[in-house]
This record gives structure tokens, sequence and C-alpha cells, in this order.
């Protein structure tokens, strides 16, 4: 299993493998069409309180990880429905976020692999 991070408005590639939005909205101005995703893990994503919490702050990039591993934590049919999707090969989380360091799909990335043993 490989993950890949990226942003949804970056043109999708063959090299992507199976797309998968992980932000709880849709992102603005893209179509479906366009962004090519494969599954939306819209029950994984963060909450919109924590989102709210959270606003892309690096000072809280630590507490917010550890947040949002307890939603999913809390959520094991949205991990098994995810990780169903992940399977094995190549998977590309994209989110809508500016910020590429600190966002929600890399510290999805990051909990897949620790249940993965990766």
């Amino acid at each position: 299993m490989t993950i890949q991070v990226k942003r949804v408005y970056e043109t999708p590639q063959q090299t992507d493998g199976r797309r998968i939005l992980v932000d709880r909205l849709w992102p603005r101005g893209l179509s479906k069409e366009k962004a090519k995703i494969d599954f939306w893990a819209r029950m994984i994503s963060p909450s919109n309180e924590l989102r709210r919490w959270y606003d892309h702050d690096s000072q809280k990039w630590k507490e917010f990880k550890s947040r949002y591993f307890a939603e999913m934590d809390a959520n094991p049919d949205g991990v098994d429905e995810l990780l169903r999707y992940v399977g094995e090969g190549k998977v590309t989380f994209v989110y809508s976020s500016k910020e590429q360091e600190i966002n929600n799909a890399v510290a999805l990335k990051e909990y897949v692999e620790i249940l993965r043993g990766s």
C-alpha cells in the first residue's frame, strides 16, 4: 500500500491510483468530473468543530492530530470503510486546503500507516 497526499485542485494523474477525497465539504469550484474522485470519505473527515478549532494553526498541529485520531478511533465503521477503499496498491488522499504540510490528509495518512503497521 502506498498513500500519496495532494491538493484536489492539482490535475489528476494516472499515477494517483485511487483518489480519495478526505474533506467533509466538497471543494469549491470543482466539478465531480474534473476532480476524478473514486471515493469521498466524508465519514472519516474531521468534525466541523475540530476543523474550526484547528484552523490550520501550526501551534495546534500536534493537538489536532491527537483529537482527530480520537475521532477516528471512535468511528470504527468509517475507518473500516476507508480501509476497504485504500486496500492494496496506490492511493492518493486529496484535500482542498491551501496548507500542504499540516492538514487532515497528512494526519489521516499517518493514522492509516500506523493501523497498517507501515
